[in-house]
């Protein structure tokens, strides 16, 4: 269990810079996962008051400030340790303004200390202004992005098959920040804070020590040689690392069983948590250590440099298309599938607490949620995800079922709901839980601004242009973050659409239903016009990206494409549609309900004696029209 961090390229021949680089990188990641731990802390284990920080909060937030500088200095001088590394000279070479300049904004490796420090300056920016946890949680956020982001340029993006190597990376990286990070914020807090806060951090530390076990066991696979990776540098430090993982699970198993029941607010516990923290730490250090380290070549590795479609796809060419190829195909997309995992999981938890309780959870919404989830699964590491690196037109059948087909899936599975009844409130009257802090950001400004239908429908259908019609597309395909950043969006970007139309979930904004039909049509038609214009299309979208490629089958790329604009126009038809019926459902179901509440209406009040509502209205108009009489014009 340990951070492996971003870069390792060890070039340099001066003994200083080959030992500050993973000094500094070790004091990065343990700073860094101080300033996530303490966020942590605040956004979720202090005590607030109706989502304000309390007087513990501000005095956390201080510290967070600090740990937060100490990450964005240890950042700045990572990037003139790094560039001297590259280099493979001393470390004043590196102080070349040109030189730096260019490393910072012309590679991939300088853009990424460009951008943790950005996400620090917000961060801090954040902190410094906070009243409330909101502006906590997205502090938390940036931080978070600052330590993920770069590992896409990580030991794992060189390598064969990087998708399920990169998605296992950021996995055990964030779950690791998170794991190690709640730990130190735990050691942080009061006394009090922290006897009560420790059976909430026990629960959450178990499912973070699974998923780091998990993606460690999964990154380890992807990059070691195990025939003769273990007899390696790097093969010991990744052994450390296991013997590390299980000392503190043996430790966070002894927290779980015992500590909350009886040991809670002793000293005994602050002492534990110390230990913990330290083992912790000499983990994150050996993680650094690790970073710079270059592991030993795979047959992967090997044979991505010999196949230039594994060099920039990470999948090895697959044969001509076939029904059969393509529902045995299987490259796992590490990201998406830890994701889809992840959700799943906690779906089914919520599923068997609410059974647990007496409660029964409809068995369509279940189903909705699995063929939803499946659905996701193949478009992205599935027969259809697999081509859809290879070819244009798979590409869009794949675009199609992650934004038109799966998010109906998930809106009818009404994760929103599951989620209100099961998730834990707060402590106290004034403290709102996770459950409150849904709620609040489902009644937030920003929820009311998304659920628009206008905003929700540009950010559904006025994204194609955005995408396709622009160099943008051909820029995200040459990348797997890119490509991860699409199928995302158009996840998002559909659930987001179906939500506001035919969503069962709770809703800050009431749409009439008309309103519903008439941006339901709007879609259909906007989607028209998207798959004419490419089918009219005489140049290729891609920028070269499926030409490099130089696949076998299908080699008339345009036609290709013309065949994505026709599956796009066919597969985004039918969904909508679909939606429109269930409109017209729902709408019927709406009007039948209120009848029927007006019935009982107007037999409560004749059984009472009084007027039902209907004939109060009645009255109400025949007493309009005898003013108008006796006040004639």
């Amino acid at each position: 269990m340990a951070v492996v961090a971003t870069h390792n390229h060890s070039l340099s021949s001066n003994s200083v810079v080959d030992v500050l680089l993973p000094v500094v990188k070790d004091f990065y990641l343990i700073s860094i996962i101080t300033s996530i731990g303490l966020l942590f802390a605040i956004g979720f284990l202090v005590h607030e008051n109706r989502g304000k920080l309390t007087k513990e909060s501000h005095r956390l937030r201080s510290l967070v400030q600090l740990a937060t500088v100490v990450w964005m200095v240890c950042s700045v001088g990572g990037a003139f340790v790094e560039l001297a590394n590259l280099l493979g000279g001393g470390l004043l070479d590196s102080f070349n303004t040109s030189v730096l300049r260019s490393f910072l904004f012309s590679t991939s490796i300088g853009r990424d200390y460009v951008f943790q420090i950005l996400m620090g300056v917000l961060a801090l920016a954040l902190v410094a202004r906070a009243k409330k946890v909101g502006a906590v949680y997205f502090a938390l956020a940036a931080t978070m992005l600052a330590i993920l982001i770069p590992l896409f340029q990580s030991h794992a993006a060189s390598a064969g098959n990087h998708g399920l190597a990169i998605g296992a990376l950021i996995f055990h990286v964030g779950a690791v920040s998170l794991w190690v990070g709640g730990v130190i914020g735990l050691t942080a807090i009061s006394p009090r804070e922290r006897s009560e806060s420790i059976t909430r951090f026990s629960a959450f530390a178990l499912w973070a020590a699974i998923i780091v076990g998990v993606s460690g066991v999964l990154s380890a696979w992807t990059r070691l040689n195990f025939l003769a990776g273990w007899h390696s540098r790097y093969g010991f430090l990744v052994l450390l690392k296991v013997i590390l993982f299980l000392v503190l699970v043996c430790i966070g198993s002894r927290h779980r069983a015992h500590i909350a029941s009886q040991l809670s607010g002793s000293k005994q516990v602050f002492r534990l948590l110390i230990n913990e923290s330290l083992v912790m730490l000499v983990a994150v250090g050996i993680g650094g250590w690790l970073s710079t380290s270059v592991p030993p070549i795979s047959p992967s590795e090997i044979l991505a440099a010999s196949d230039p479609s594994i060099a920039i796809t990470g999948i090895k060419m697959p044969a001509a298309p076939t029904v059969g190829r393509i529902f045995s195909a299987y490259s796992p997309d590490g990201t998406m599938l830890g994701f889809l995992l992840l959700i799943t999981a906690l779906y089914i938890y919520g599923v068997v607490v609410l059974s647990r309780r007496g409660d029964k959870w409809p068995v369509g919404r279940t189903i909705s949620f699995a063929i939803a989830v499946s659905l996701v699964d193949f478009a992205t590491s599935g027969g259809i995800g697999v081509y859809a690196h290879f070819a244009f037109s798979y590409h869009m059948l794949a675009h199609m079922i992650l934004g038109m087909i799966a998010p109906i899936g998930f809106v009818l599975s009404a994760p929103i709901t599951l989620a209100l009844r099961t998730l834990p409130q707060g402590r106290t009257p004034e403290e709102r839980g996770i459950r409150g802090v849904l709620i609040s950001i489902i009644h937030s400004r920003y929820s009311l601004i998304i659920t628009n239908p206008v905003i929700a429908l540009g950010l559904f259908d006025g994204s194609l242009f955005l995408l396709y019609m622009t160099p943008l597309f051909g820029k995200l395909m040459q990348s797997h973050s890119g490509h991860l950043l699409m199928d995302i969006h158009f996840l998002l970007a559909g659930y987001l659409f179906f939500y506001v139309i035919v969503g069962i979930d709770p809703n800050p904004r009431k749409i009439p239903h008309i309103v519903r039909i008439i941006v339901l049509f709007a879609a259909m038609s906007i989607h028209a016009f998207f798959s004419i214009a490419l089918l009219s299309t005489t140049t290729l979208l891609d920028g070269g990206y499926f030409a490099s490629l130089d696949r076998p089958w299908n080699t008339n790329l345009l036609s290709d494409q013309h065949t994505g604009g026709s599956l796009g126009w066919v597969m985004g038809e039918i969904p909508i549609l679909i939606a429109l019926i269930a409109t017209f459902i729902q709408w019927m179901r709406d009007d039948s309900r209120e009848a029927k509440r007006l019935d009982r209406a107007a037999d409560r009040a004749a059984a009472m004696g009084e007027e039902d509502e209907l004939a109060k209205y009645n009255k109400y108009l025949a007493s309009l029209a005898k003013g108008d009489q006796q006040h004639p014009d």
